[in-house]
């Protein structure tokens, strides 16, 4: 009896593909899915096929992917005589689930097929085949043998959208801002008198007034102090050094006060540095002087300790002429600082002032700009953008722009402002996301669940989670021949 079933199985495989050699036509192909059903439509042409008289082939159209499969309707193509026989039972779509049709030698014949079943989600990557029975073996003996009719594929690209999770910056109480500066004064031997016209005071003088005209300017800011230092270089005695050091930066200080009213709150501060040694050695360290190795020998050694008697055995040194004339000059010298406070700004304040002049915005004031904007807008990514122009080497701006630049999809941009970011749970999420955008799917997924349970980016992690799954599901299903 097994050798029988083989040998009609065996023979129904040859007639079929005797049967896929006529080729059985589709056109007018039609799928959908609605509602949890898997709607197929399609017009069959069976006009190359011929059947004998006395015999029938059964075509069953089925949904197939990988080892699941589901059959369809079957169509019954009769020849003449067995179609006879066959509208004698009285079977009809209604009793037996099946059509029939008589097949006429030569004629042009088409049948239009709909059919329907519960969706599954392994159709959603699919074929629509055709199995052929000349035996009467069943569908399901057959179905290996099936002939694709055409893919079927309900699987949407996933397009990422990372979800980012931004830091709120600190807020400065007071915003005090420093503006800082170098004055190179000429003055004549052992005066300390300014003379605005000397050499090349003209030029140093006007840029300390720039300086404090940028903040006298800004009706924004208030000058909270001026603090001058004065430097002298090793030439000469020690006290004589520090009175002209000390004198030189009171007279700056004079000249300044001369020139400006300020507010009863400012404070003034003038220091001194009678013989700036220090200066000194990183000015012979940089140098390219002959000699240099022992000048920075007698700079660095403790003895003698008596400055005076330090200088002394400079000038014993042939390249001590050369110190004098290149490297003293640059030695004398008062540095300046100017303290202000920027007052704050409301949301609408700050809004006009972001593109204008940012610089008046505190990271804090910008962060408050960039969430009055509707999330992910253009508007909302360019306040994050220039926040981190304007503090570049703040760990907040620097971890928010490379949130941006995540979003953007632009991870090298997001690991140069990640360098600059310190340890937290939003860099950690950063550098989940940068997993994701690498493809790197089990390591997003394992980093993201750790995250879910950490309330600061919990919500982040959960929606940049529920995509990494979309996405290893979408991987496997797409996988799939």
């Amino acid at each position: 009896m097994k050798m029988n079933k083989s040998l009609l199985i065996a023979t129904s495989l040859l007639a079929a593909t005797a049967l896929q050699a006529q080729e059985i036509k589709v056109k007018d192909k039609n799928v959908e899915q609605s509602e949890g059903t898997l709607l197929v439509g399609m017009t069959l042409d069976f006009s190359g096929i011929e059947v004998p008289a006395g015999r029938s082939i059964v075509c069953t159209p089925v949904v197939a992917s990988g080892d699941s499969i589901r059959p369809f309707t079957p169509i019954i193509l009769n020849g003449r005589d067995r179609h006879i026989l066959y509208e004698r039972t009285g079977r009809t779509y209604a009793t037996h689930g099946e059509y029939a049709l008589r097949r006429t030698k030569g004629e042009p014949q088409t049948f239009g097929y709909t059919a329907r079943t519960p969706m599954a989600s392994w159709m959603k990557r699919a074929e629509i085949a055709l199995v052929t029975d000349e035996c009467g073996c069943g569908w399901e003996t057959l179905q290996n043998d099936r002939s694709t009719l055409f893919p079927i594929n309900f699987i949407e690209p996933i397009v990422l959208n990372p979800v980012p999770a931004f830091l709120a910056p600190a807020a400065e109480e007071v915003k005090r801002r420093t503006l800082n500066g170098q004055a190179f004064l000429d003055f004549p031997v052992n005066s300390t008198e300014i003379r605005p016209d000397y050499r090349k005071n003209p030029g140093e003088l006007a840029a300390i007034r720039q300086t404090i005209d940028a903040v006298k300017d800004n009706n924004y800011a208030t000058i909270t102090r001026l603090a001058i230092k004065g430097f002298a270089s090793p030439e000469g005695t020690y006290a004589n050094n520090r009175r002209l050091a000390e004198g030189r930066a009171q007279a700056l200080l004079n000249y300044v006060m001369g020139l400006y009213k300020f507010s009863n709150q400012t404070t003034y501060d003038v220091t001194s540095e009678p013989e700036d040694w220090e200066g000194l050695e990183a000015r012979l360290e940089a140098s390219t002087l002959d000699g240099k190795a022992e000048a920075l020998a007698i700079v660095r050694a403790d003895e003698p300790a008596d400055f005076d008697a330090r200088e002394a055995k400079l000038k014993q040194l042939p390249a001590y002429k050369q110190i004098l004339a290149e490297i003293y000059p640059a030695l004398r010298r008062s540095d300046y600082v100017v303290e202000y406070n920027i007052r704050n700004f409301t949301v609408e304040e700050a809004r006009e002032l972001i593109h204008r002049d940012p610089s008046q915005l505190s990271l804090e004031e910008m962060h408050r700009v960039a969430l009055s904007y509707p999330a992910g807008s253009d508007e909302f990514k360019e306040v994050f953008e220039i926040a981190v122009r304007m503090y570049p080497d703040d760990p907040v701006s620097n971890l928010n722009a490379a949130h941006i630049a995540l979003q953007n999809k632009q991870p090298d941009r997001a690991r140069r402002y990640l360098a600059k970011a310190t340890p937290s749970a939003h860099k950690e999420l950063a550098d989940a996301i940068l997993l994701m955008l690498g493809e790197q799917w089990a390591e997003a997924e394992k980093t993201l669940t750790r995250l879910t349970g950490n309330p600061e980016v919990a919500d982040a992690a959960a929606a940049n989670l529920k995509q990494v799954k979309q996405m290893i599901e979408y991987t496997l299903l797409t996988s799939k021949k």
